[in-house]
């Protein structure tokens, strides 16, 4: 991943992390997500985000389609 995606997929991380501790916490409960459900969404959006920017594409040697 580049600068920026990495970046990018860290502070997705870092807010869904400090909600899940507030969750936890029982300072806020407006949802019912499991963090396994929110791991998997923002690895996957990760990954596809990186697969479609130049920058990436071009720091694995792939050229964009």
């Amino acid at each position: 991943m580049c600068p920026k995606c990495s970046g990018m997929s860290g502070v997705l991380f870092l807010i869904f992390g400090i909600l899940f501790l507030l969750r936890d916490f029982g300072v806020w409960d407006v949802w019912n997500i499991g963090a396994w459900s929110v791991l998997f969404i923002i690895i996957g959006l990760a990954y596809w985000g990186s697969g479609h920017c130049k920058d990436c594409m071009a720091m694995s040697g792939h050229k964009k389609r």
